[in-house]
């Protein structure tokens, strides 16, 4: 990447809103579907047609019906087909929705079903974009676990601005290249042709310079001058932005001068980010990980503790947010010329950071990492701090469990081709 290229990766004269939680995200994505003219574009790892998320089905189903070019395309594990009734209702509203690599049963264990579509994205008109970790799916309700008491801990980001070009540009480019595959399983051979010449024209993420490649040094991450927030669009995939995301988590994390604070549901650092925090922590930088304290997946669950000794000997903290499911995948670090946040939707473990697609904001604005510090200060506030030799009182059950579920990880990453 060359450094006129650099020079672009945090733009200015952007607006962003920071919103925790479906209970602030769904109506602000409903309120702008409303307001669309011409194109609504989403993609989303889960769509749950069900509880405060039905209004969002209603309004895409709204817009296409006064004429909006609507696309949908959600994850075929984590949502898999979507159910019939909507099926129905959004074909007779010319609703147009593709399922990202579906797989189910035995599929489910070749290495290639792996690759998940994991982004939350939503861009209207062009003109505002939605980027962060929260799925379609109500915040008082668990698909796996029911009825929740405190609403999930998630935030996403509303975004005008430069980098919602961006946004509308790869949803784009990924829609035309479904459309291939969709027109070809049909067997419909003129019109796969035609997708295809429709994708080719589209280009690839490859030829945006104002996305973030790979990153190892501080120029990827300037401060143009001008007004409004500074803000990039950080992507993950399996080409070029292989290790985008983790790059500039890396980078932010080397930059820090004083604090340091990662929220992330699933807590497994690959060797080079685990170097860059604990280097951090030798240099005086004060680091508080939020994590997830209540069991939801067994690998993910048990996986992570596997690197708490490592951190609770380097001095960093760790709280384990208990009081519903912690879904964030933010972090604010300080650093020269101004704090630097991240919202998105990729994890810190290793089915984020090398096998889906991801998709984070990263933004210089005082601000904006003010705002996102005070509720993660907040939850901290409601979390369980892990004692320094908290480990040791650790039963031999739960020790196993844990060095049981990070060998799984291992295998798989073997089994994948990985290196982590």
């Amino acid at each position: 990447m060359t450094a006129s290229t650099r020079a672009r990766a945090l733009r200015p004269a952007h607006r962003l809103t920071l919103l925790k939680g479906g209970g602030a995200l769904f109506p602000a994505m409903c309120e702008a579907i409303a307001a669309a003219r011409a194109e609504v574009l989403l993609e989303t790892y889960m769509f749950e047609f069900a509880y405060g998320v039905v209004p969002i089905a209603e309004a895409l189903e709204a817009a296409a019906l006064r004429g909006v070019r609507v696309h949908v395309v959600a994850d075929g594990v984590g949502t898999g087909d979507i159910p019939p009734e909507w099926q129905q209702r959004w074909k007779a509203a010319r609703v147009h929705w593709r399922i990202f690599n579906p797989a189910r049963g035995w599929r489910l264990l070749l290495p290639k079903r792996w690759r998940r579509l994991h982004r939350k994205l939503c861009v209207v008109d062009g003109r505002v974009g939605f980027c962060g970790g929260i799925n379609l799916l109500d915040d008082f309700h668990d698909p796996n676990h029911g009825a929740l008491d405190q609403p999930r801990f998630d935030f996403s980001v509303r975004v005008e601005g430069p980098l919602v070009e961006d946004m509308h540009e790869t949803m784009k480019r990924l829609w035309a290249r479904l459309q291939v595959a969709r027109e070809a399983e049909q067997q419909d051979f003129a019109a796969a042709f035609q997708a295809v010449i429709a994708a080719a024209d589209a280009g690839t993420d490859l030829a945006d310079e104002h996305l973030n490649s790979d990153v190892d040094d501080e120029n990827a991450l300037p401060q143009p001058p001008g007004e409004g927030a500074l803000a990039a669009l950080v992507l993950r995939d399996n080409v070029r932005f292989r290790r985008s995301i983790e790059g500039n988590y890396r980078l932010a994390i080397g930059l820090a001068q004083t604090e340091i604070l990662i929220a992330n549901a699933y807590f497994i650092p690959g060797v080079q980010l685990q170097r860059a925090l604990l280097r951090a922590a030798r240099r005086g930088v004060r680091i508080t990980l939020l994590l997830q304290g209540r069991y939801e997946y067994f690998m993910q669950y048990h996986a992570s503790r596997a690197v708490y000794a490592m951190m609770l000997d380097a001095g960093i903290e760790i709280i384990e947010y208990e009081a519903s499911f912690l879904h964030a995948k933010v972090a604010v670090m300080d650093a020269a010329g101004g704090a630097l946040a991240t919202v998105g939707s990729s994890n810190l473990d290793p089915l984020s950071l090398l096998l889906a697609r991801e998709a984070n904001v990263f933004v210089r604005d005082d601000a904006f990492a003010a705002e996102l510090r005070g509720h993660l200060m907040d939850a901290i506030a409601q979390g369980r701090r892990v004692a320094p030799d908290a480990i040791t009182r650790w039963s031999v059950v739960s020790r196993g469990l844990t060095w049981l579920a990070y060998a799984a990880m291992r295998v798989v990453l073997f089994v994948s081709g990985k290196r982590y």
